[in-house]
């Protein structure tokens, strides 16, 4: 039974995957490169369980679309604007490379069948969902944040010190961004519980306890913005460009430093937060459940 299971979602991860991913490369939300990772990444997370390829559809599928709010806007701002928000392979892959590790792990202990977050029957089955869950949430909430707080008339603070920054700068908070980076974990919460009642079996009691799930997820979206916001302040680097009139991340003799240091680029900071949201939500998981 579990091989058909497994069979089955197999096949239909790999067709979903393949409309999902050339899709996106149609609409340039994923350049070429970016689209076979993509395909990749789908066709694992459904193969592994229904459950974890719905978190993965509703982070890409949510930050493209927020992605695509205010373009205009956005394209005076942001240094490296691409039309639709197109990504590529390393990007697709910092956003989901240790999840797909997660859902692959997770599958083989506990043979491709869902489970519900309980503690006294695998406190390692319960961490590594909760790992899943943190690692979406810190996806989903990084791109809220910076998708929508980029667009608010507030003026950003630099989260380190809150003094006041220009926009597109790494470290840069709002407080419309903090309550975007809450509902995209939120938005995750809600998936990750909404898809579990029909997929695990799982008693009456502990599916009301899989409810706190939602308040843990917002508060994971929200920590790993501040997480990513941290680490874009500090190991990042942002200057002022005063010939493209825009903040950049690269030194150069037009460029005026606001903050951080040339360690991490994006992509690294981005990998960073993860993991590190994916850990503490892992062992929040764990207390909790």
């Amino acid at each position: 039974m579990a091989t058909s299971s497994l069979a089955v979602r197999s096949a239909l991860g790999v067709a979903l995957a393949f409309l999902i991913a050339s899709g996106a490369v149609r609409r340039r939300s994923l350049d070429a490169s970016g689209g076979a990772a993509g395909f990749a990444v789908m066709a694992l997370h459904l193969a592994c369980g229904y459950r974890y390829g719905a978190l993965l559809l509703a982070f890409f599928f949510t930050s493209s679309k927020v992605t695509k709010i205010g373009e205009d806007r956005k394209r005076r701002v942001e240094e490296d604007f691409k039309e639709g928000g197109q990504r590529n392979w390393i990007q697709v892959l910092a956003n989901s490379a240790i999840a797909t590790v997660l859902v692959i792990v997770l599958a083989i202990m506990t043979g491709g069948q869902d489970q519900c977050l309980d503690s006294n029957g695998s406190k390692v089955i319960t961490g590594i969902i909760g790992a899943i869950i943190g690692h979406y949430c810190c996806c989903n909430g990084d791109t809220w944040s910076s998708e929508i707080g980029v667009l608010s008339d507030e003026q950003p603070r630099l989260v380190t010190t809150l003094k006041p920054v220009r926009k597109g700068t790494n470290g840069g908070v709002t407080l419309q961004g903090l309550l975007a980076a809450t509902a995209g974990g939120l938005t995750i919460g809600l998936i990750f519980v909404a898809v579990g009642l029909m997929t695990a079996d799982c008693s009456f009691d502990m599916s009301l306890q899989q409810l706190l799930v939602i308040p843990i997820s917002a508060a994971a979206g929200l920590l790993g913005s501040l997480i990513d916001s941290f680490l874009g302040a500090t190991l990042q680097f942002s200057g002022y460009c005063s010939v493209r009139k825009k903040v950049v991340s690269k030194r150069g003799p037009t460029v005026t430093k606001i903050s951080g240091m040339t360690i991490l680029d994006n992509d690294a900071v981005n990998a960073v937060s993860v993991l590190l949201t994916s850990v503490i939500t892992a062992y929040a998981c764990i207390f909790f459940f």
